[in-house]
């Protein structure tokens, strides 16, 4: 069991400090970026106009994107308990629990993902 423990720590912690290389989006320079330093009306209603429902998306994606990591690892313990428990009703009990609110929190992150998308998509028209 303490194998398990040490395998699934080392698991996560490569895990883990890969996800700072990923590489990072780099795109062409926004509209916006050219009121930098400007006052004028037009830079002053595009700011407005888009803080808000920017800010909200990239909550969102922002918590989808844990969601998601968490859901996954949970999935993988899970299947890891199923897996080792040796026929122990009470232990596979825990890990189609655990299988069952993982997959279900992943499908309600989804379904709040595109619920926000619409009603921005819907206000910004």
């Amino acid at each position: 069991m303490n194998r398990i423990k040490l395998a699934l720590l080392s698991i996560s912690l490569i895990a883990g400090f890969g996800l700072f290389i990923l590489p990072v989006d780099v795109g062409a320079a926004i509209a916006t970026d050219a009121c930098v330093g400007v006052k004028s009306a037009v830079c002053e209603e595009i700011s407005k106009k888009d803080q808000f429902p920017t800010f909200v998306k990239i909550m969102v994606n922002t918590l989808l994107y844990i969601l998601g990591a968490v859901s996954v690892i949970v999935i993988i313990v899970s299947g890891i308990f199923f897996a080792i428990s040796g026929g122990n009703a009470t232990t596979i009990t825990k890990a189609k629990n655990a299988l069952l609110y993982a997959v279900v929190g992943l499908v309600v992150a989804i379904m709040a993902y595109a619920i926000v998308n619409y009603v921005i998509a819907l206000f910004l028209k």
